[in-house]
């Protein structure tokens, strides 16, 4: 009877694990193409649209393999890549990064700088020792770093002070960058007045954060013109954080009848971050939320003014796989 209940388990996981997973899917080139055409559709609308990926690196080859060709596709629809942990949090926060994990994330890197984008780094380190050294080894690679003491992005780190690399250029592309600032949740901040104006406060080239405000509400064209003013008179670049491997709960799209009827696209909570969804992203229902439906989330970022867009959880393809 054990041995028939044992096997019977054995039976429901397959299936629920088969329902999930297609053997004969590359995962890895359906967020590659869902990357590139929300690259085509923005850029359609707005030329010079920045498009930055974070994670997710491997989809930088042919194969998704160290050795691979480039994929000149993929890597012509993008302007950068972002990459967290790369010197720092890798296991731990304010932990040094493997060597070896390092290593096999800078041959990726380095096959996008070589193509001509920009790469973005979060580290997450809280020492100033380690924070020093971030900055120092990123700008060796040839890297733009953000040295990140909160790994929820709510605060100004108060170290470097001044920032890294402060300067009065005024910024309108993503080659001219010397740092950036990585500031998606608001939570600390009373008003959106008070966010625009601690923004205005700082030097920073480039700015990343959410299209919307604690309490919901859209920035708007003329509030992201604003934040586009560095301190000292200069300007920086705009970025609008979306995520488009997971859905977020507390998003506007989000329905409450999905807790008792998920829609097909809609798969497993997120267990280390609670009201983030897996989906299927590369169904048409999913996609049609991000760019091109009725009120889509990439139509809101361009109708604000940002410069351009930055994709998270583009390695949702490893959950699949």
């Amino acid at each position: 009877m054990i041995r028939l209940l044992i096997l019977a388990a054995s039976v429901s996981l397959t299936l629920i694990s088969c329902e999930r997973t297609d053997p004969l899917m590359d995962y890895k080139q359906e967020m590659r193409e869902f990357v590139m055409s929300i690259s085509q559709y923005s850029k359609s609308l707005h030329p010079g649209f920045i498009i930055i990926p974070q994670n997710g690196i491997e989809l930088v080859t042919t194969t998704g393999e160290e050795e691979g060709d480039a994929h000149t596709g993929y890597l012509e629809a993008i302007d950068g890549n972002g990459q967290e942990d790369l010197f720092y949090g890798y296991d731990k926060d304010d932990k040094a990064t493997p060597n070896s994990s390092n290593s096999y994330l800078r041959s990726y890197l380095d096959i996008s700088k070589r193509e001509g984008n920009s790469i973005l780094v979060t580290d997450y380190c809280s020492t100033p020792a380690h924070m020093e050294a971030s900055y120092t080894q990123n700008r060796l690679n040839g890297y733009i770093s953000f040295a990140a003491d909160h790994r929820e992005l709510d605060n100004f780190p108060t170290y470097p002070e001044p920032i890294y690399s402060a300067n009065s250029h005024q910024v309108t592309e993503l080659s001219q960058i010397e740092n950036f600032l990585y500031l998606i949740n608001p939570e600390n901040f009373t008003t959106k007045s008070d966010f625009i104006q601690a923004v205005n406060a700082t030097n920073y080239d480039l700015v990343i954060m959410d299209l919307f405000f604690k309490d919901g509400t859209e920035f708007t064209l003329t509030e992201i013109e604003q934040i586009r003013a560095k301190a000292n008179s200069s300007s920086r670049l705009v970025i609008a954080y979306m995520s488009i491997g997971e859905a977020e709960d507390y998003r506007y799209y989000w329905q409450t009848t999905w807790d008792r009827n998920p829609p097909s696209w809609l798969d497993k909570e997120n267990p280390d971050w609670k009201g983030n969804f897996k989906v299927k992203y590369w169904l048409d229902e999913w996609q049609i939320i991000i760019y091109g439906g009725e009120d889509a989330y990439m139509d809101k970022i361009l109708a604000a003014g940002f410069d351009g867009v930055y994709l998270d959880i583009i390695d949702a393809f490893e959950y699949f796989e």
